[in-house]
């Protein structure tokens, strides 16, 4: 479970920044287009290999209703970079400050 603080908001993007497991602190970007996710590895043990898809679930504040999607994994980054136009729209409305990610 990533625990999101503050989301910035640029023009088309949103960032905030998380812990990883080793108690750094790594930027996540969240941006519309087309649905994907690139993955950090120091959020995830991969073991140099990338799974196809991850699934993406957050309680939304307000209602308490659950988000969840599932996403093609799409490569690798130097930070965590999700593709989800829904997601987006909600981070910019600060709707969740959880995200769990799990891989498959």
């Amino acid at each position: 479970m990533l625990n999101i603080e503050q989301f910035e908001v640029g023009q088309s993007y949103v960032t905030a920044k998380v812990q990883n497991r080793y108690g750094e602190k790594v930027t996540i970007n969240i941006q519309g287009g087309r649905p994907g996710i690139e993955l950090q590895e120091t959020f995830f043990k991969t073991k140099g290999e990338s799974p196809p898809y991850a699934y993406l679930v957050t309680r939304l504040i307000q209602n308490n209703r659950i988000f969840a999607r599932k996403l093609p994994v799409v490569g690798q980054r130097d930070w965590l970079l999700i593709y989800e136009d829904a997601l987006l729209e909600l981070s910019v409305k600060d709707a969740y400050d959880e995200l769990e990610i799990v891989l498959v």
